[in-house]
């Protein structure tokens, strides 16, 4: 990697910049490091709601028969449980890392758009009360599940649709104002020196991952709003009736959704990219070639579509592209999974807590691709198609994938953020408890749905009881194995535990460990020079 040349990089704290007390400190932040604390904590509190979703689930999941909820009910937890999972944790869990890390990585002393980021944040808060509130109006909240399908979510959705729709129009424009100053950053704001091919692969896939997210968020905010105008103002988009088609609702929903999934990995692949060297002791092997794999795996994410669509009769011709399609773009992923492995290929690794976490991400994110590469194959989707199987695949992906990331990265990072080296203990009961929970939570799900259990149904045939049983058991672990994380960070907010190192990790590479730990509230006001 780069070396620092040419000037002392420790930012003092100048007293007039040190970060103000109380409340107004985080309601009118602009700083960088500031907002991406508060992105990461939002993502944090609605992981934990989300994963209160899934016990309710799970729950009435646990023996067949109809047990703690109403049908209705079930059918709100499953949406809403993917709703606030994908836009309320994920999403501003990178978001947040994007904030904090992009700016230290590229030798910025902020992000290129401080107000407007300050504002990409705050007006999250107000869209997911508006998505929860909605579960407490007459008729309940949105219960058409996450994908929202036409006619479930016109003709017979409840009226608190028009606040679903709202809340997914402002979790949109927040996306896309992170996206313009993610770019904007990465495009102007690099140190002197910092070429595109010498920046760290975190900020590449999060460069990518940006120019995603402006193409298909509007996507997004037009399907949405076709569904309200067919509910509220007697438009038929999506009604045949009125020669409209519900079938252009899942190819225009699928547009963006497909993108999206991968703008929920991309980061991932660049944080594994980050930590897998450093850890290894050696630089990541075919850095370029990384680059490339994002590039390719962004491009053919608009071509992939209807593969969530095999069922609905589409023409042959058009079930075989897609097939092929889905087939090519698991090409550039391949490429990125052996890139780790042949960075780890003798190299002096150790097994610290980022690492495990990395390493569980790259077996079993392999495994929900393998899944995934199942799914591709047209004449068998036909069998998977709805099933519980598919409930594998994306949560392997997302899961063990995405989240696993995401923890990774916390336990990568935490040191430089809060200045003291996180409770090892703790870590490694969060770490092992979670291993092995998720995949008795996800694993036999691939049996109970190749066995024909479909989705989103709150009852189950009696063949499936024994499965589902320890999958719930599973699910409940899961969930209370997160608590260890939480008292974890507690204890990190609270400088408690040795203090960090600027380096704590040896191998470790990259600007962001050249300033102190903990980061101080400005960092490079005047520009690092890479040589």
């Amino acid at each position: 990697m780069s070396s620092i040349v040419e000037q002392d990089i420790h930012a003092d704290d100048h007293h007039h910049h040190a970060p103000g007390g109380g409340i107004k400190r985080w309601l009118y932040t602009t700083n960088h490091k500031d907002i991406g604390t508060l992105y990461l904590w939002f993502a944090f509190i609605m992981f934990l709601v989300g994963g209160s979703m899934a016990m309710v689930i799970r729950a009435e999941l646990f023996e067949p028969g109809l047990q703690i909820v109403e049908p209705n009910f079930f059918n709100q937890m499953t949406t809403v449980h993917g709703l606030v999972m994908v836009f309320g944790a994920v999403m501003p869990a990178f978001t947040g890392l994007a904030n904090w890390m992009v700016p230290m990585m590229i030798g910025a002393p902020d992000m290129a758009l401080p107000r407007m980021n300050n504002w990409s944040f705050w007006i999250l808060p107000f869209a997911f009360a508006i998505l929860l509130a909605s579960l407490f109006m007459e008729g309940g909240g949105p219960n058409f599940g996450w994908t929202f399908y036409a006619p479930l979510s016109t003709t017979y959705s409840n009226d608190s649709t028009a606040l679903f729709v709202f809340s997914v129009h402002i979790m949109g424009a927040s996306s896309i104002m992170g996206a313009i100053n993610v770019i904007v950053t990465i495009m102007n704001m690099r140190a002197p020196g910092m070429t595109y091919m010498k920046m760290p692969l975190f900020v590449w896939t999060w460069f990518i991952t940006a120019f995603l997210l402006i193409a298909v968020m509007p996507v997004l905010a037009g399907a949405v709003t076709m569904v309200l105008t067919d509910k509220f103002f007697g438009t038929s988009f999506f009604s045949a009736a009125g020669g409209g088609d519900p079938v252009l609702f899942q190819h225009i929903f699928w547009f963006f959704g497909h993108p999206e999934v991968y703008i929920m990995i991309l980061p991932a692949f660049g944080i594994i990219s980050q930590i897998v060297p450093t850890f290894a002791r050696k630089p990541l092997f075919g850095y370029a070639s990384m680059v490339y794999a994002t590039a390719s795996i962004a491009l053919l994410s608009f071509v992939v579509w209807a593969h969530h669509m095999f069922t609905t009769g589409m023409p042959v011709a058009g079930e075989l592209f897609f097939m092929i399609a889905t087939m090519l773009i698991s090409v550039p992923t391949g490429v990125k999974v052996f890139n780790w492995v042949a960075t780890m290929w003798r190299g002096a690794m150790t097994f610290e807590m980022p690492m495990l976490f990395a390493l569980a991400f790259i077996v079993l994110f392999t495994i929900g691709g393998f899944s995934g590469l199942m799914l591709a194959i047209t004449p068998v989707d036909f069998q998977y198609h709805d099933t519980y199987f598919v409930v594998a695949h994306f949560h392997y992906v997302l899961v063990t994938g995405a989240i696993f990331s995401i923890f990774a990265a916390a336990y990568y990072w935490l040191p430089k953020w809060s200045g003291v080296m996180f409770d090892k203990k703790l870590a490694n009961w969060h770490f092992w408890c979670s291993l092995v929970s998720v995949n008795v939570l996800f694993f036999p799900m691939h049996f109970v749905g190749l066995a024909g259990m479909p989705r989103r149904i709150p009852d189950y045939a009696l063949q499936f009881a024994d499965f589902n049983k320890w999958i719930s058991i599973g699910g409940f672990a899961f969930g209370l194995s997160q608590l260890f994380f939480l008292a974890l960070l507690i204890k990190a907010c609270r400088k408690q535990g040795e203090p960090a190192a600027a380096k704590p990790w040896e191998g470790a590479e990259g600007l962001e460990w050249e300033i102190p730990s903990p980061a101080p509230y400005h960092t490079f006001e005047t520009p690092p020079v890479i040589k």
